[in-house]
């Protein structure tokens, strides 16, 4: 007796299964002609510093003549560095302290005035606002060496002339900071969340200091950084309204030094130059210090409003 095994069935055939495609990664694409253009914007604004650097480890006859961009065998930062704090008593410290006394607090009473009148201008509505924005607007035009003379005129009528005061009041006034306030509050802080505040009982100053203030950070600190550059930079408002040499700042008194080197006057001397310009150097690193500080808080506000919740 046979038996007969039952013939083995086979599924009908099908789409075989695919697997998914795997999505390449986008390789960036190369601009031969952008990186050649962000390689000449690198060497503009570093080219500048390093040169500075460079000439602060010279003396006078080494800065005229070695190459200008190169070190020479014997260089003498240190010494020169020495050399600018001791030069006339230390007067150096006088106008380091100076300089950062009216950058700071110009920077920090410029940054809330801007914030809160940018504030205001962004949440509230009152009768010719419109107006008063576009005099703010129209005030970013006018150049400051332009208000420098009456801004003396008036100040010589209250008797601030040659006081701190006459540097730092003048720096509170920041146009373009207030527009930047204005148009960043409009976004940052929402009106929804100021009603609920409102509600809550909280009054419009502790609004504006314990929530909107916070929320303005980035922006604040933009203002603040633009602030504190501008006055730590200012040459031509102090150079008129100041007249002692122990309230001058380093831009006015690093120019006092160029003119006796250059123009041999009272306490000139052949060493003086590198004076200038080992000066020049040590302004800087409190600025660099600062950005690399604050630098974060525009980091933390570069995504401000990019997410819809």
């Amino acid at each position: 007796m046979t038996t007969t095994l039952p013939k083995a069935t086979t599924a009908p055939a099908g789409p075989a299964p695919t697997t998914p495609k795997r999505h390449r990664s986008a390789t960036p694409r190369r601009s031969t002609p952008l990186t050649i253009a962000m390689l000449a914007a690198l060497a503009y604004f570093l080219l500048p510093l390093f040169w500075l650097l460079v000439a602060s480890t010279k003396n006078t006859q080494d800065l005229f003549n070695s190459f200008g961009l190169w070190f020479t065998r014997a260089p003498q930062l240190l010494a020169n560095i020495r050399q600018t704090f001791t030069q006339d008593d230390g007067v150096f410290v006088d106008w380091l302290l100076n300089t950062a006394m009216y950058a700071v607090v110009s920077a920090l009473g410029a940054a809330l005035l801007a914030a809160a009148a940018g504030y205001g201008f962004a949440k509230f509505r009152f009768r010719g606002d419109r107006a008063a924005f576009n005099l703010v607007l129209g005030a970013i035009m006018v150049p400051a060496t332009a208000l420098a003379i009456p801004t003396y005129l008036l100040f010589a009528e209250v008797g601030l002339v040659n006081t701190p005061w006459a540097i730092i009041l003048p720096s509170l006034v920041n146009p373009f900071g207030l527009y930047l306030m204005r148009v960043y509050a409009a976004d940052a802080v929402r009106d929804s969340l100021l009603e609920a505040a409102r509600i809550d009982g909280a009054g419009e100053a502790r609004i504006f200091f314990r929530i909107a203030l916070r929320l303005l950070a980035p922006g604040l600190v933009t203002v603040l950084l633009f602030t504190l550059v501008a006055t730590w930079n200012n040459y031509f408002l102090p150079l008129i309204m100041l007249n002692d040499p122990n309230l001058y700042p380093i831009t006015v008194g690093l120019s006092s030094w160029a003119a006796q080197a250059q123009n041999g006057g009272a306490g000139a001397s052949s060493d003086m130059l590198p004076l200038v310009v080992t000066g020049s150097l040590i302004s800087i690193v409190p600025l660099v210090i600062a950005f690399l500080m604050l630098q974060r808080y525009w980091q933390s506000g570069l995504a401000t409003g990019s997410v819809k919740q």
